[in-house]
């Protein structure tokens, strides 16, 4: 090995870099998991939550599953706070189909939730049903049942921390990993919905965690029972208003999410805008007891047969020096005929 004048050798420089470089990031990591971990012990659980919450409608309320008339299949995906690498990350794909001569309907849902770094990994399967009834010549209650069951996983083997480091060559040591072992547990998860709709407003409210699953991985911790969450949302169906010289028609809908759980409440208000197959939207997301959270912003594109959107979470608490916003995206597939396609629909769910 070559030595330089200063009795080092050549290449010490580089490894000193690399271990100041591994050690930093590792800090870095550390300190979020912390502060997740506390703020955890505060507001207890909270479910992963979608800005496009009519872009998900079984997630939102099973009492929606079948609205479409249509079999329908809908994919999720939501990064949060992507600048910090796969920090929280949900996908989701669901399947629903209405039965016209039982006037009901069902409906699957898969979902994979990850948290900082797959530190936290949970994966959910549920089955849906609901009732259609018909009240009036253009109005419909609609009732529905939901339950599944969820693996959630503890990865604490995936954690680098300093005191585990090469201090030269910035490996990890293996026996830091040996000193925690990963944690499992499987539970059951039930829920109830009722939505309601006339020609020109509609709404429901849905219950999540009926029977309060305990997901805590240490025995006795109360702490881990999963709080029932409520949501409440409605919204109306404003139609033949006329801008500009050419008369064009735009159709809008402002509509209000309003969900608790726990400490936690929560309220979305805002609107979707709709000209021919555009679609804008703007929400703000508000905190109660706390301040604004964040803005977000929705564009999207519909077909006969689809519908796609995207949307920015644009945070607005002291947060956004930290957290540089969420993205989401969403498909929507129709598949069915295009005369087939339903009124009611656009009424219910009122567009992407």
């Amino acid at each position: 090995m070559k030595i330089n004048p200063g009795g080092l050798p050549k290449n010490y420089f580089k490894f000193t870099a690399s271990t100041k470089k591994v050690n930093k990031l590792s800090l870095m990591r550390c300190t979020i998991i912390i502060i997740f971990i506390v703020l955890s012990e505060i507001i207890y659980a909270q479910d992963p939550e979608f800005s496009q919450f009519y872009s998900n409608p079984l997630y939102l309320n099973p009492a929606l599953t079948g609205t479409n008339d249509l079999p329908r299949m809908v994919l999720n995906y939501r990064n949060q706070w992507p600048d910090h690498g796969a920090t929280y990350t949900t996908y989701s794909l669901s399947y629903d189909q209405f039965i016209k001569n039982k006037n009901a309907a069902f409906g699957l849902q898969m979902m994979r939730d990850q948290e900082l770094n797959n530190l936290i990994l949970a994966h959910s399967a549920s089955a849906f049903y609901s009732y259609h009834l018909q009240v009036g010549f253009n109005s419909f209650m609609t009732f529905g049942l939901q339950g599944g069951i969820t693996l959630k996983q503890f990865n604490p083997r995936n954690l680098v921390f300093p005191s585990g480091i090469d201090q030269q060559y910035g490996t990890v040591s293996e026996w830091v990993s040996d000193l925690y072992s990963d944690e499992q547990i499987i539970y059951p998860d039930f829920a109830v919905g009722v939505a309601g709709q006339s020609e020109e407003y509609y709404g429901g409210i849905a219950v999540h965690h009926l029977n309060r699953p305990d997901e805590s991985i240490t025995d006795g911790d109360q702490k881990g029972k999963i709080p029932i969450k409520t949501t409440v949302h409605f919204g109306a169906m404003m139609h033949r208003l006329h801008f500009g010289l050419l008369s064009r028609v735009f159709t809008l809908s402002p509509n209000l999410v309003y969900q608790h759980q726990g400490t936690y409440k929560q309220i979305n208000a805002g609107l979707y805008m709709v000209e021919k197959s555009f679609i804008f939207g703007g929400w703000l997301r508000n905190n109660i007891d706390v301040r604004p959270d964040s803005f977000i912003f929705m564009a999207g594109l519909a077909g006969q047969k689809f519908r796609i959107g995207y949307s920015f979470d644009l945070t607005l608490s002291k947060l956004s020096n930290y957290s540089y916003g969420s993205h989401e995206i969403s498909l929507i597939f129709s598949l069915g005929r295009k005369n087939e396609i339903p009124v009611r629909d656009k009424l219910l769910i009122p567009v992407i």
